[in-house]
């Protein structure tokens, strides 16, 4: 959930809550001074029946209280506090019953006591009450719906500093010379996160070209000395006087020559590939460039007896031509080197993934470190990058590549993300 819609629902909880709760304080305060007017009126109302039976010793008559409904009853009680009540307004025009209150004392005269009740009708005060909550519930509804569109249009805007920034550090690439670009805001914040953001990116990118040259220099550095080694090394073994024992000391300082310059060759273009320094894409019809790779390595194929089975359908790709050379001939050089002799290689393409599957050991390999560097069996005379590169290839381009072992074959999957990559 984005920031603005936290925001959001945390304002419209905090506001409908505030709401709420000041509508029902709202409510009992209106309903408390309109029943406080109503007990004002009605202790006007018994005080003038008082002051008129105080002066004609008498009691009035119903006509002379409008609408008001007075009822005397004799008592003998000699003592009866005024108090106010809530009770049945009988309208005498209409001969309804309404909501009323009502007042109730005693009056004093020479042939008795009595005991005086006066209602008054309530459903006016009671209809105002109704017209102010009504005012005051859409008076919430008008509020809420302001909070909500400011919350979703302004702060939007508010916000769109931020999200420029974001794209900007999405779309920022660490090998391109071009520098992070981020617009001025008058924001302190935004201008003091696109401030931060700017050095950071700047030292990166410094700090890339820095290993990019160093990484390159070294790697040239060793490939002179590497060669000059391997052109002594040529010398030496086609010297005849050499002794036999001298001859294979010779040999094996050969391989773990080439063998250290295949390794400097194989990290270096993990680096480029890594760090996307690789973009000469074009479309390639991988099932033809696959065609071309089995004649490629059939002497190796055939050195081992090893029976290929192909099932290619036609498949265009949108990739670097080299990138897709070095991952076949991984493929293909993996599947050859831990075959056995009569063994199996099936390489199955579609437009949906391409496989290789190989006879090999008979133990199924860890799935989690197989593509990990430098990791490789015990009978393994590789590097150990094969793998790692074929991975890294494949997260260049979204792909997907799994390993599994059925039926006696390992399996080495790449499932290509749908088929916008097709023609």
């Amino acid at each position: 959930m984005r920031l603005s819609a936290h925001y959001n629902k945390t304002i419209i909880v905090i506001a409908i809550s505030v709401l709420l709760t000041g509508a029902v304080i709202y409510y009992f305060a209106i309903n408390y001074i309109a029943r406080t007017q109503l007990d004002r009126d009605l202790t006007e109302e018994i005080d003038e029946v008082l002051d008129y039976v105080k002066l004609n010793h008498q009691l009035p008559r119903q006509v002379d209280f409008d609408e008001d409904v007075t009822v005397f009853t004799k008592t003998d009680l000699k003592y009866l506090p005024r108090r106010f009540f809530d009770t049945v307004y009988i309208n005498p025009k209409g001969k309804k019953s309404e909501a009323g209150r009502a007042v109730s004392g005693l009056i004093y005269l020479k042939d008795g006591n009595y005991k005086v009740a006066i209602t008054i009708s309530r459903e006016d005060t009671e209809y105002l009450v109704q017209i102010i909550a009504a005012i005051t519930l859409l008076l919430m509804v008008c509020l809420l719906l302001i909070l909500f569109l400011t919350n979703r249009y302004i702060l939007k805007g508010l916000w769109r500093p931020f999200y420029d920034t974001l794209y900007a550090i999405k779309a920022f690439n660490v090998s391109d010379n071009r520098n992070l670009d981020l617009k001025p805001n008058k924001v302190d914040e935004f201008s003091e996160l696109n401030t931060s953001v700017h050095t950071m990116s700047t030292r990166v990118k410094n700090d890339f070209q820095n290993l990019k040259q160093f990484t390159e220099n070294a790697s040239h550095e060793m490939l002179t000395p590497l060669a000059v080694i391997t052109s002594k090394l040529d010398t030496l073994i086609q010297d005849e006087t050499i002794k036999p024992e001298l001859y294979d000391q010779i040999n094996d300082i050969y391989a773990a020559t080439s063998k250290l310059s295949r390794l400097n060759q194989s990290l270096l273009l993990l680096v480029k590939i890594e760090n996307n320094l690789i973009d000469d894409v074009e479309w390639i019809d991988l099932n033809i460039l696959i065609s071309e790779k089995i004649k490629l390595f059939n002497d190796l194929i055939s050195a081992k007896h090893i029976n290929i089975t192909e099932k290619l359908e036609p498949k265009k790709v949108w990739v670097s031509k080299h990138l897709i050379d070095i991952l076949l001939n991984n493929l293909f050089s993996n599947a050859i080197r831990h075959n056995v002799y009569h063994g199996e290689l099936i390489i199955k393409l579609t437009a949906e993934k391409l496989s290789f599957q190989n006879s090999g050991s008979d133990k199924l390999l860890n799935g989690e470190t197989i593509f990990e560097r430098f990791h490789k069996g015990n009978k393994s005379e590789g590097a150990g990058l094969g793998l790692a590169i074929v991975k890294n290839i494949c997260s260049i381009y979204k792909w997907h590549i799994y390993y599994g072992y059925l039926n006696s074959l390992h399996a080495f999957q790449i499932v290509f993300p749908g088929d916008r990559d097709s023609l």
